[in-house]
């Protein structure tokens, strides 16, 4: 890749989504990282001697054609502002990961007429293994959605939205998701030490199942409900196991949660773009 790439952050995610460039083949002499703390831009420097580690923003976008904009959703809006006429100048192609800002909060801020692609991943793209929701105003190209969608696969799956609003259900979906999942198997943990199993053997069973059952649902042309009739003998033990979930109301336990979070992801929204 020939772009030049400006990350505002460098923290965890930062530091996936670059590492997940450079092993796609991104020059790391391309990419600059702006953080004030210095731990992490130690951080970046130690692993990746040849990325540009500096805490001075201005900087950092002085270079881009691609700005990633990777801070805490709360200050966003105070990290825009002040780099507002550098973007202006420069007129990247603006990438952000904060979780529930707009885009058009995003726009206002850095002071309009930019491309931007709001993305919404989740923690699994800390080992390479996340699922991202990307939405573009149409002030993107067909080459900037390829960047875009680019950087966020550097670190798993990635899907693109018609409709930037539909990152509220992405964000109750695979943004808190994985936390379903630590629960669920935090569970099945719990209930098969209930019925003897000892704590260590309990924990290693329940998270290879997990993991056994989400590769062989990836893998496989089959969607979830085929693949758990497969499991189901009638009148065998799996068949009694799920007549418990149905009848305590799994599913509209299920939704019920996955809309509490996106509404609450659609207030939050609200609430982080008054200023």
């Amino acid at each position: 890749m020939n772009e030049t790439i400006a990350f505002i952050g460098a923290g965890n995610m930062a530091r996936s989504l670059i590492g997940g460039l450079i092993a796609d083949g991104w020059n790391q002499d391309a990419i600059w990282a702006a953080d004030p703390n210095p731990e992490q831009r130690d951080a970046v420097s130690q692993r990746w001697p040849d990325v540009h580690a500096t805490d001075d923003n201005a900087a950092a976008i002085a270079h881009a054609q691609v700005l990633v904009l990777a801070v805490k959703p709360q200050v966003l809006g105070e990290v825009c502002r002040s780099v507002a006429a550098q973007v202006q100048e420069r007129h990247p192609l603006v990438v952000s990961i904060a979780a529930g800002v707009r885009g058009a909060d995003i726009q206002r801020w850095l002071g309009g007429n930019l491309p931007v692609v709001r993305c919404m991943p989740n923690t699994p793209a800390l080992v390479g293994s996340g699922a991202t929701g990307l939405a573009a105003n149409p002030l993107v190209s067909d080459e900037q959605r390829d960047v875009a969608e680019s950087i966020l696969r550097a670190v798993g799956l990635t899907v693109w939205l018609e409709d930037e609003a539909q990152l509220d259900a992405v964000t109750a979906l695979s943004g808190s998701g994985p936390a379903y999942c630590f629960l669920f198997i935090e569970a099945l943990e719990d209930a098969a030490v209930e019925l003897g199993l000892p704590r260590d053997t309990a924990r290693l069973l329940a998270l290879q199942t997990a993991f056994g059952a989400a590769k062989l649902a990836l893998e496989s042309d089959e969607d979830a409900a085929t693949l758990r009739t497969r499991v189901t003998s009638k009148g065998g033990t799996t068949e009694q196991a799920l007549a418990q979930l149905e009848s305590g109301g799994l599913r509209e336990l299920m939704l019920r949660a996955l809309t509490a979070a996106r509404d609450r992801s659609h207030a939050l929204a609200d609430q982080l773009g008054r200023d």
